[in-house]
């Protein structure tokens, strides 16, 4: 179950590395590059829960394998996308489908380590699998770099093997099937996932659209009234999609704000640290996944930690540690982005990577302990849910707000040097879209008079994109703050560990 969850946990970030190659091949649009990227997060949030549920349904092994076909045969598919026009659609189309085969897999597999393991040793189990998610999440960067310098093409493709060996252990395993004999919640399922499509889909096409246009917030709007429509039929149903009978929990509901928050900044990340490091800091893309390890050096070392705390202490220590960790290492990164130096950055970097990895296994781990009459396929559906629609959201805004913010400040640059306000914010306008699509801004080609700028201005862009990013980063720190505010409500206490069969004992982390 580890081999075959580890592909749709890189794959959460491992395109970021490779989107300047992937944009230049493709000619693919700033918006279009970000749907690539967000489609397989949306695809994740919207169809978790009905992953978890289908697992109870049809039985784990099933959902196992059927998830992880979707998953690879997807995977072939975008590595074989075709130039030309079609490109940028047959890209989403198929990253979104990764996205699903994903979500039928991971709440299966995690059934299925449920299912075998004895009690005695399912609470290791659970928390290797819980860790092991943010640690692959984290790796992604690393195996893209290294990937995308023979093809990138390549960081899809290397999944056929993965997926071929996770089928084979699948077989020889001989897990047990348990299935429950009850209807699936079709009318729960479509509410989800339009909810969460249509508003992150506002949230996305904020910046194209505009923040006062009111395609923008209809959207937006509209997609949280469904999910509002959502949650008031669930109540009602004998056998809902999601039972939201969890949330009574005053702890369940912290541990889900609290992986909200650290979401938003957490995949995010990955993408946005490493347009930063290939267009301010001009690196390549293998500079920049060693400039992403700075970040996994601090995840991996606190996430032990967080995982000890937790055993002896509840959740409430490593989730109030994390998030004033994060919100300070995020911070003081912020402020450094603007150095344009590695090596002055490193330790704020690994700092708002320990923050991050005091959290999210704890959290996971903690909210699975606080089930109350579901099963762990059911409760890990609502955390990852939300885990993976913050991710959706947080790309979302962050990007319109460095886009907003790039335009703003290169146009005070051309400005400077002379150009007309029309001239300046045309030239801004390709810029931005240039550098926050992953265009390859480390050495600008082409012709016409936005190449131009960029190739006799390209350090005072470097520097305003690094200012851009400023607040971004700044807005992950925000973020992480706010989960700190969620943590110390926290009651302390430990899960009663009600998940699953009765008598099962809490479920511990390493």
């Amino acid at each position: 179950m580890l081999f075959a969850v580890s592909m749709t946990f890189i794959d959460q970030t491992i395109v970021s590395i490779a989107a300047p190659d992937i944009v230049r091949e493709l000619g693919l649009s700033t918006s279009g590059m970000q749907w690539v990227v967000n489609s397989y997060l949306l695809s994740l949030a919207a169809f978790f829960a009905l992953g978890g549920r289908l697992a109870d349904l049809l039985g784990p092994r099933r959902v196992v394998v059927a998830g992880t076909l979707v998953f690879v045969v997807s995977s072939v598919l975008c590595g074989c996308v075709p130039e030309g026009d079609f490109a940028q659609t047959w890209m989403i189309i198929f990253r979104s489908t990764q996205g699903l085969g994903a979500a039928l897999l991971f709440p299966a597999a995690l059934a299925v380590v449920v299912a075998v393991f004895p009690v005695e040793r399912r609470g290791r189990a659970l928390a290797l699998f819980f860790g092991l998610s943010g640690a692959l999440t984290a790796i992604g960067p690393l195996l893209g770099g290294w990937l995308t310098a023979w093809t990138w093409r390549a960081i899809f493709w290397v999944n056929v093997p993965v997926a071929v060996v996770a089928l084979v252990l699948t077989l020889l395993a001989h897990i047990p099937d348990r299935r429950r004999d009850e209807p699936l919640d079709s009318p729960g399922a479509v509410l989800i996932a339009v909810g969460m499509g249509l508003s992150v889909l506002g949230f996305q096409q904020a910046s194209a659209w505009g923040w006062d246009s009111p395609v923008t917030w209809t959207c937006i709007v509209g997609g949280l009234v469904v999910l509002v429509v959502f949650w008031r039929y669930e109540r009602g149903r004998r056998h809902p999609l999601v039972n939201l009978a969890v949330f009574q929990d005053k702890a369940f509901t912290v541990d889900a704000l609290v992986l909200f928050f650290a979401m938003l900044a957490f995949v995010p990340v990955f993408f946005f640290a490493s347009v930063y490091a290939q267009v301010s800091l001009s690196a390549s893309p293998d500079q920049a996944a060693l400039y992403l390890l700075y970040f996994f050096a601090g995840f991996a070392i606190a996430s032990q930690w967080g995982g000890r705390m937790l055993d002896k202490q509840g959740a409430r220590a490593p989730l109030k540690i994390g998030t004033a960790l994060g919100a300070v290492g995020f911070a003081l990164w912020a402020n450094k982005l603007t150095d344009l130096s590695m090596h002055d950055q490193w330790p704020y970097v690994a700092l708002a990577g320990a923050g991050i990895g005091f959290i999210l296994a704890p959290a996971s781990t903690d909210a699975v302990n606080r089930a109350i009459g579901a099963s762990y396929g059911e409760v890990t559906g609502v955390t990852q849910t939300v885990r993976n629609y913050a991710a959706s959201v947080g790309l979302a805004v962050f990007g319109t707000i460095l886009t907003h913010q790039t335009t703003e400040k290169v146009v005070s640059t051309l400005r400077s040097q002379g150009l007309s306000p029309g001239e300046a914010h045309g030239v801004a306008r390709d810029i931005a879209e240039a550098v926050t699509g992953n265009a390859d801004a480390r050495q600008p080609t082409g012709t016409g008079r936005a190449a131009e700028a960029m190739r006799d201005t390209m350090a005072s862009v470097r520097m305003d994109f690094a200012e851009a990013n400023q607040w971004v980063f700044n807005g992950m720190a925000i973020a992480l703050a706010v989960g700190f505010l969620c943590a110390v409500r926290h009651p302390g206490d430990k899960g009663a560990g009600t998940a699953g069969a009765v008598g099962d004992e809490t479920p511990k982390a390493v």
